[in-house]
């Protein structure tokens, strides 16, 4: 059966104490938002519609920048979560398959519960995904009879009775569409907030003779966002959750607690990430890669037998073949480095191609931005870079060709050459002790 998924994004969230929409505030480098999308395209979803409201243009270009054909609706007044999703009434109209309701501030929601979502939906009317609280407080409740659902109360409607049920409701559910629309014309904002409840489609449903049903969830998908608090913790579930699926997956990680991860941050089996390794988005790490202590790595590839860090950084575009070695306080940013190139330590490598086998000395630069535009450098198979070389792109080192410590390389160097760019070493005999004597009288002087 077909899927559209109705996703609730206009709130302005003003508990966030932020001119940025609620739902943009990023977990693991990604918007909340983007993280409900995620998990819905979980589903193949035919459609996909964000209700968008506070700061509807951004939140409209981060949805379709990561789904180019998300259909951004815009709810002009927030007048509940029945209201918001009424807006998508005209878009639907003639869809006869699953609606599944999520929201833009609810981050934590699995692929797999969504899936059982949409299983259970084939002999019920409408589904909602439902958990038992620790503390239940203000969540809306789900009362039940045996296996139904037959209606659900928000907590500032509840009675004594009602309070003190702990299964409480996660706000997601799945209706089919026609019925969801029809159930919407009938409900009423007759409460203590008057608004209109998405939550009172169930007691009109049942009212009708309709099944409905709860799917059961963890309490840790559910967390809503609604503050820098609640956002604080649903970046440790989130990381807490990825670190143990990765130790689980054959990852090793001796001080997993100090790793920080990024939503799509993949490690293949049998690597090492070290203490306190921080990963932006779109990092690749292939099997048996190690990745050193306070490393840093952000759009970077690195394959097999890889050695990063410690106190490395990868920047986007950072392409590594397998056995490279990269060392303390080295930078790559828009370069290939072939099969086993060194680069151990205190050097700058960008917009660069480096050769197999290729090792480049301590203190190297490639200077690849002029001001204007950025050059790029070519160093070749088993060249040797000297430490401190300046290379002053667009330029070229041959294969095995070397270059001398602290030269600027300026020209090509053809396959074989070594390369000699310094000035002419002069001694001048004596002059340093005649200059510090001098410098010294200066310094007398002036306090006098």
């Amino acid at each position: 059966m077909s899927i559209a998924l109705i996703i609730l994004a206009a709130g302005k969230g003003t508990r966030m104490q932020s001119d940025l929409p609620k739902v943009l505030h990023e977990i693991a480098s990604a918007p909340m938002l983007v993280h409900a999308i995620m998990a819905g395209d979980s589903l193949d979803p035919e459609r996909c519609i964000i209700i968008a409201g506070h700061g509807a243009d951004a939140v409209a270009a981060v949805a379709q920048n990561h789904n180019a054909d998300a259909e951004i609706i815009i709810q002009s007044e927030q007048l509940g979560t029945g209201h918001a999703v009424e807006q998508a009434r005209d878009a639907l109209a003639g869809f006869t398959g699953t609606v599944i309701v999520l929201y833009g501030d609810t981050p934590l929601i699995q692929a797999k519960t969504l899936a059982s979502l949409s299983e259970s939906i084939s002999d019920s009317a409408i589904c909602v995904l439902g958990f038992e609280a620790r503390d239940p407080g203000r969540y809306g409740r789900l009362i039940t009879d045996d296996d139904n659902l037959k209606r659900i109360v928000e907590f500032k409607d509840a009675s004594d009775a009602e309070k003190l049920v702990t299964l409480c409701n996660s706000g997601v559910m799945a209706v089919q569409a026609p019925l969801l629309f029809e159930l919407l014309s009938e409900i009423d904002n007759k409460n203590t907030t008057n608004e209109y409840y998405l939550t009172d489609i169930v007691a009109k449903a049942v009212a009708r003779g309709e099944i409905c049903k709860v799917v059961r969830c963890t309490e840790t998908e559910t967390l809503g966002v609604n503050s820098r608090v609640e956002l604080a913790e649903a970046e440790l579930e989130f990381q807490t959750l990825r670190r143990d699926e990765l130790l689980e997956n054959g990852i090793t990680m001796p001080a997993p607690e100090t790793v920080h991860l990024a939503y799509d941050t993949i490690i293949g089996r049998d690597s090492t990430i070290e203490q306190n390794v921080v990963f932006g988005p779109g990092v690749t790490i292939e099997t048996g890669a190690k990745i050193r202590a306070f490393s840093h790595l952000e759009g970077a590839h690195v394959s097999r037998g890889c050695v990063v860090g410690p106190y490395a950084r990868l920047r986007p575009g950072a392409e590594l073949a397998e056995d490279v070695k990269i060392g303390n306080f080295v930078e790559i940013k828009a370069s290939l480095l072939a099969e086993g190139a060194k680069v151990n330590h205190l050097s700058y490598i960008g917009d660069t191609t480096v050769g197999a086998r290729a090792n480049i000395g301590a203190g190297t630069v490639t200077c690849n931005y002029d001001g204007v535009m950025k050059h790029r450098t070519s160093i070749g198979e088993d060249a040797f870079i000297g430490s401190n070389t300046m290379f002053v792109a667009p330029v070229s080192v041959g294969q095995e060709a070397m270059t001398a410590s602290g030269s600027v390389i300026v020209r090509n160097v053809p396959a074989g050459d070594l390369a000699i760019g310094r000035a002419k070493q002069e001694n001048k005999t004596g002059l340093a002790v005649k200059l510090m004597k001098k410098l010294k009288a200066i310094k007398t002087a002036k306090k006098e």
